[in-house]
């Protein structure tokens, strides 16, 4: 499948790492997601139930990363990949990227950051 939706930079506040400054300090996330799935019902009848709400897979996002709290962005990731499947039926693949810009390793670093796809379980 290469038709897919991408819901690129979204930047949220929310408290997640291992240091108990992480836990305490609000620091900047910025997730992208990617869906694939056959756009093509959609584009031809121009009907929204034909393909994923993006407000949707935006707000599922969110209350993800700004009400729980994760030790390991790996963890972040897996939760939001899962959630989004079980919330968009027509996805049969998703991918997630979170990276964490404010990340402190000692020297200059643009972000650190975890991508992980997972299918729909058959």
């Amino acid at each position: 499948m290469s038709d897919r939706i991408v819901l690129a930079d979204m930047a949220f506040r929310a408290r997640h790492g291992v240091h108990d400054w992480e836990k305490a300090e609000d620091q900047r996330f910025e997730v992208d997601v990617e869906l694939l799935l056959d756009l093509q019902p959609a584009g031809l009848e121009d009907d929204l139930a034909r393909t994923v709400d993006y407000a949707a897979v935006y707000a599922t996002v969110r209350q993800i990363v700004e009400s729980t709290t994760y030790n390991l962005i790996e963890a972040l990731a897996e939760a939001i990949a899962h959630e989004v499947l079980m919330e968009q039926p027509l996805a049969d693949e998703v991918a997630v990227r979170v990276r964490k810009p404010e990340v402190r390793l000692g020297g200059p670093l643009h972000s650190a950051g975890v991508e992980i796809r997972r299918r729909r379980s058959a």
